[in-house]
């Protein structure tokens, strides 16, 4: 039985959407908090597949989460060794952070339901099932793109929408995984940091009915091939 282990940097953003297409492919998922008191022992080279998550905080927030040097420390030894990693948002930045790359806080807050562009590269990977697809962006840091990394898809505002390595590594900035998750009532909850964006609850709650289920059908249609493809 293969092993996939989720980390987790808030109980409000989990695997959602992703567990049925990993599950499928015939694993079992195993979660870690980083607040767990166990998480500094968390062994990232046994899982088959590793899966981090996105969270609030920013990469370079360390004095303030303690738990990032760990994390990204464990995360390059496991990239060292080409072993299976799915990032999205915080997840794709702190493989970035893992590879040597810089990140930072980016121009605007991008949040809301919006299409990324696909390049010719993502057009052969599993990430052009979100082309034409409105999904979820939450987030207002970005970073630099890795050596020996390619990239796959773009937005407006945010040139590294996702990116892969070969085989084992994909990183998603945007969150096709939600849209039907009843924890997105808590993202609600940060109303100042909508502001920020320009938006509010009522009418992120109007985009996440109206676009939800077919981000999330599109999001298990690039994990289902790209695990395929391991």
């Amino acid at each position: 039985m293969k092993r996939a282990l989720v980390i987790r940097h808030t109980p409000y953003e989990g695997i959602a959407g992703f567990r049925q297409p990993v599950e499928d492919a015939g694993y079992v998922i195993d979660r870690v908090d980083v607040t767990d008191p166990s998480f500094g022992a968390t062994d990232f080279l046994s899982p088959d597949l590793v899966v981090l998550m996105g969270g609030p905080m920013g990469v370079y927030e360390r004095e303030a989460h303690p738990w990032i040097d760990r994390e990204v420390a464990a995360l390059a030894g496991r990239l060292d060794r080409h072993l299976p990693v799915l990032g999205v948002c915080l997840g794709a930045q702190m493989i970035a952070a893992a590879l040597g790359s810089r990140v930072y806080p980016g121009p605007v807050k991008e949040v809301g339901f919006a299409p990324i562009a696909i390049n010719p590269a993502g057009q052969q990977s599993p990430v052009r099932h979100l082309a034409d697809v409105p999904v979820l962006h939450w987030h207002g840091d970005t970073f630099d793109l890795p050596d020996g990394v390619e990239l796959l898809a773009s937005s407006d505002h945010y040139a590294h929408q996702a990116y892969r390595r070969g085989a084992e590594l994909l990183a998603l900035q945007c969150h096709p995984e939600m849209g039907e998750d009843a924890r997105f009532e808590e993202w609600l909850e940060d109303e100042a940091y909508l502001a920020l964006a320009g938006t509010h609850p009522a009418a992120m709650r109007e985009a996440h009915d109206a676009h939800g289920p077919r981000a999330v059908a599109a999001g298990r249609a690039v994990v289902g091939e790209w695990l395929a493809g391991l």
